[in-house]
C-alpha cells in the first residue's frame, strides 16, 4: 500500500546527455520540482572525430545530484528512486580497479571508424548485421568504438582480456560509479542501451557470441543486459545515499516512454543536439526496409520487451551550436528564433548539416555539410531559418520511412526536447508534414521517462495507466501552409540533400 502524505514524495533523474548533465527532481504528477544542469567540453581531436572525458562526466554528475537536491533542501528519504537515461552509442573504457578510464569517450556522432565499417561491408554489405541487430552497419554505434579503443590505446586488449577493464555506455558508467565504483559498482546495462552497441542479439536480449568473435571483443568487459525497469543497486553519493537506482534508458526510448507511448504506432520525437523518432511497434521486432533502425523499446521486469523503429537525425540543435560556437552568428541558442523571425521566409536558401554524414534514411557516411542556394540576397537571417528548416525536413524525411515500414499514417507528431520550445520550428514542422504537432506540457519528457520507469520498478507508481492519467498537453500547431508552396520547399531540400552526397572520397 503507497501512503500520499508520508513516505518518499519525489523521483530523481540523471540526464546525461551530449552537451550537458542534468539532475532533476519531479513529484508524483511529473511535474519539476527542482534541477540543475552543467554543461561538458566537446573535444574534437581530428577532423570527423567526438570525444567527452568521462571523470568530467562523473564530476558533473555528481555536482548537479548534489546542487538539485540542495536547491530545495531534498534529504535522500525524500526520493523513492532514482533513473539514469543518457546519450547513447558514446562508448566508455575503464579500470576495474581504480574507475578510470582508458582515454576519453567515444561519442556516438564519432565517425573514426569508418575504414572499419567499409572492410566489414566487403562481406555481406552494409545489412551483413541487420537480421541480428536490427541495426546497419555504421560508425554511429559502439561495438566498432569499442574495438578501436581495444585495438589503438596501448595496452587496451591485454588488459581487457585479463578482466581488467570494464566496457560500458555512459549509463553502466555512471551506475557502476554510483554503487560503488571500485568498491563492488554494479557492472550492468538495460537492453535499450544494450540495443544500440550492435552486439545484442535483438531476439535473446544477450550478447552475441558470433558478432563479438566477429569484432574481436572479450565478452567478461562486457556490462550485463538487464530489464529498464528494476532495482539495479544503492546510490553511495551522500545527496543521495541509500536510494534505489531503479530505471535505466536510452535518451530516446525515455522520451517515448515519457511521452507516454506504450501503444504500437505511438510516436515521437526528440528535438535535441540530434532528433530521434521513435515508433512503438509492440513485442515483436519490425525489420525496416526504408533505412530505419530496429532497436529495443523498453523491457518492463519481467514482461517482454516492446520494440521500435527509429529514425536518427545527426544533426539538429547540434546545428544551432554550431552557429553559435563557430561563426559566432547568435550569443545564446535560444537567440536563433529571433534571427529566424527577421526575414519572410529562407530566401533560397537550404543547409543540409551532415557534418557527420547522413543518418536516416540514406546512411551516407561519406556526406558532408552543404549549403545551397546563396545568391547576394541572402543574410543571416536567411541561414537561421535555413538552419530550423533543416530539422524539419530531415524529420519529414524519417516520418515517411517510419509509415512505410510500419504500414501505419501518423495522426500527429508528439514532440519534446529542448528544440520544441522553437515556435517557429515547431510551425513550419507542421507546415511542412501536413500534421499537427503537440507538444507536451512538460518538456524533459527524456528525463521523466527514466524517473517513471524508476518509479514503476521501486512501486512509486501502479502501473502504465497511472503514467497515461499523468500525461498533460502543452500546446499544438496545426499546418498552414498551402500544398504548392509545401511541395516546392520539399522539392528543392531533396535537391540539397543530393549535394552532399559522398564528399569524401577515398
Amino acid at each position: 500500500m503507497r501512503h500520499k502524505d508520508r513516505g518518499p514524495r519525489y523521483l530523481g533523474a540523471i540526464d546525461q546527455g551530449t552537451s550537458s548533465t542534468r539532475f532533476i527532481v519531479f513529484d508524483r504528477a511529473g511535474r519539476v520540482v527542482s534541477s540543475a544542469q552543467k554543461e561538458h567540453r566537446q573535444i574534437y581531436p581530428k577532423p570527423g572525430w567526438v570525444e567527452h572525458s568521462p571523470a568530467e562526466i562523473w564530476r558533473r554528475t555528481q555536482e548537479v545530484v548534489a546542487a538539485a537536491m540542495r536547491r530545495k533542501g531534498l534529504r535522500p528519504q525524500d526520493l523513492a528512486a532514482v533513473g539514469i537515461t543518457n546519450q547513447r552509442e558514446t562508448t566508455v573504457v575503464w579500470s576495474r580497479k581504480t574507475g578510470r578510464a582508458v582515454g576519453n569517450a567515444i561519442v556516438w556522432q564519432d565517425t573514426r571508424v569508418q575504414d572499419s565499417v567499409a572492410e566489414l561491408a566487403k562481406d555481406g554489405g552494409l545489412d551483413r548485421l541487420r537480421a541480428k541487430t536490427g541495426l546497419p552497419l555504421s560508425t554511429y554505434f559502439s561495438g566498432l568504438k569499442l574495438r578501436w579503443i581495444l585495438d589503438r590505446v596501448p595496452g587496451a586488449r591485454a588488459r581487457a582480456e585479463a578482466g581488467e577493464l570494464l566496457f560500458g555506455t555512459v549509463d553502466s558508467f555512471l551506475l557502476w560509479n554510483l554503487t560503488g565504483g571500485p568498491k563492488g559498482g554494479v557492472h550492468a546495462t538495460d537492453v535499450t542501451n544494450a540495443s544500440r552497441t550492435q552486439l545484442l542479439n535483438l531476439k535473446t536480449l544477450a550478447w552475441d557470441k558470433d558478432i563479438l568473435k566477429l569484432f574481436a571483443i572479450p565478452e567478461k568487459m562486457l556490462p550485463e543486459p538487464r530489464p529498464s525497469a528494476e532495482v539495479y543497486g544503492r546510490a553511495q553519493l551522500p545527496a543521495i545515499a541509500g536510494v534505489p537506482i531503479a530505471g535505466i534508458l536510452g535518451d530516446q526510448q525515455a522520451a517515448l516512454f515519457g511521452q507516454a507511448c506504450f501503444n504500437p504506432g505511438e510516436a515521437k520525437s526528440t528535438y535535441g543536439t540530434g532528433c530521434f523518432l521513435l515508433m512503438n511497434t509492440g513485442t515483436s521486432p519490425v525489420a525496416s526496409s526504408s533505412g530505419l533502425v530496429t532497436t529495443v523499446a523498453c523491457k518492463l521486469g519481467k514482461n517482454p520487451a516492446l520494440y521500435a523503429l527509429e529514425g536518427s537525425v545527426a544533426v539538429g540543435g547540434a546545428l544551432v551550436q554550431w552557429l553559435r560556437d563557430n561563426l559566432g552568428l547568435i550569443r545564446r541558442s535560444a537567440d536563433i528564433e529571433a534571427l529566424a523571425r527577421t526575414v519572410e521566409d529562407n530566401g533560397g536558401v537550404y543547409f543540409v548539416p551532415a557534418f557527420s554524414g547522413l543518418y536516416a534514411p540514406y546512411w551516407n557516411a561519406a556526406a558532408r555539410g552543404v549549403v545551397a542556394g546563396l545568391t547576394r540576397y541572402a543574410n543571416k537571417g536567411h541561414l537561421a531559418r535555413a538552419a530550423l528548416e533543416a530539422t524539419a525536413y530531415q524529420i519529414r524525411e524519417v516520418v515517411e520511412a517510419m509509415e512505410a515500414d510500419s504500414g501505419i499514417r501518423l495522426g500527429s507528431l508528439r514532440a519534446d526536447g529542448g528544440m520544441a520550445a522553437n515556435k517557429t520550428l515547431m510551425q513550419f514542422q507542421a507546415d511542412i508534414l501536413n500534421r499537427p504537432v503537440v507538444r507536451p506540457a512538460v518538456l524533459e519528457t527524456t528525463a521523466l521517462g527514466a524517473a517513471y520507469a524508476a518509479g514503476l520498478a521501486a512501486g512509486f507508481f501502479r502501473d502504465l495507466d497511472e503514467l497515461r492519467a499523468n500525461r498533460r498537453l502543452g500546446r499544438s500547431w496545426e499546418p498552414r501552409m498551402a500544398e504548392g508552396a509545401r511541395s516546392e520547399l520539399y522539392r528543392h531540400w531533396k535537391k540539397a540533400v543530393t549535394r552532399s552526397f559522398d564528399w569524401v572520397s577515398e
